[in-house]
């Protein structure tokens, strides 16, 4: 899945080249990490902190075995595991520094091809401590594992702003993965996060009940559905449009858009949303990235009769 890109000429994404803050590629880096683009005026750095592989059934819990298992073939995908990307999002905007999202930091140690964010993020240049805000979509390990990386939060800045849905808050509290199809075990690390989380951060949260504008132009609602405050990041700027979706949309859910991800607290709720947010990019032709997208997780979503196509920009390189 993965796509080579050509230059749009679209104002939305522009050549790294054309953005000096950040995105610049050193000559030792074998490995593509980020991606830069531009949304009007707001600059935007899709940065991949690595590769998962959870179990492939936890993609389509509700699945007929053999609908799945024809899926994955026909993506060329194994039946066991698969690998599931993790992108974070920097964005400049009005004098701000946004990071949203963290990655999964060292919260499982098993998942070896992850947890880079923090020495990626230094490879863009882009000091921790120039980050002003941080966006959360949802507490699960894989999203606020980077800041509890050990040395991390003392090299914050001290006034970090940390948004949250009110929500979200509440439901970490005393979560409930009774509708998951989460193994026990990832269970077990995505409580022991969020309480560290909570205890470490709790004074920075800033949190909010339906949406909140953290910059200029950068706008973070709850969906709820993946987690009762999961939240996606709107950016609009010029009239560009582009859409953080964290765990809302994943590679299947243009063909399922009805399968269950076995990460989901509230399967049905979920399956609500991302249908909503699907039609809303088809209808609004805005760019799309997600978390668990292939990076550089950067496309449009077009109707497909009563489903969805995914169509990847060609990359600017």
């Amino acid at each position: 899945m993965n796509q080579m890109i050509r230059n749009t000429r679209q104002k939305t994404i522009e050549s790294q080249d054309d953005i000096p803050h950040h995105g610049r590629a050193r000559a030792d880096e074998l490995v593509p990490s980020r991606y830069a683009l531009r949304v009007g005026e707001i600059d935007v750095l899709v940065i991949s902190d690595g590769i998962v592989t959870p179990p492939a059934e936890s993609m389509a819990t509700n699945a007929d075995p053999a609908a799945r298992a024809a899926w994955l073939d026909d993506m060329f995908l194994s039946h066991d595991a698969f690998d599931w990307a993790l992108n974070e999002v920097v964005v400049r905007s009005g004098g701000q520094t946004v990071l949203i999202d963290s990655g999964l930091g060292a919260e499982v140690p098993d998942f070896k091809r992850a947890g880079h964010l923090i020495h990626r993020l230094e490879a863009a240049g882009i000091d921790l401590s120039s980050v002003t805000d941080v966006v959360l979509t949802h507490m699960h390990f894989d999203h606020v594992g980077g800041l509890l990386v050990d040395g991390v939060k003392e090299r914050l800045r001290p006034d970090l702003r940390i948004h949250l849905s009110a929500a979200e808050v509440k439901f970490w509290a005393s979560p409930d993965f009774s509708r998951t199809g989460m193994p026990p075990e990832l269970a077990d690390v995505a409580r022991r996060a969020s309480l560290r989380f909570m205890k470490e951060y709790r004074s920075q949260l800033r949190t909010f009940e339906e949406d909140t504008e953290v910059a200029p132009g950068v706008v973070v609602s709850r969906t709820g559905g993946h987690t009762p405050g999961h939240s996606v990041v709107r950016l609009a700027s010029g009239g560009d449009r582009l859409m953080f979706a964290g765990d809302a949309i994943f590679p299947v859910s243009f063909d399922h858009p009805e399968w269950h991800n076995g990460f989901e607290h509230d399967p049905e709720e979920a399956t609500r949303v991302r249908l909503q947010l699907l039609r809303e990019l088809a209808t609004t032709g805005s760019w799309l990235v997600a978390t668990h997208m292939p990076f550089p997780s950067i496309g449009r979503v077009a109707a497909a009769g009563d489903l969805f196509r995914w169509v990847p920009a060609w990359w600017d390189y």
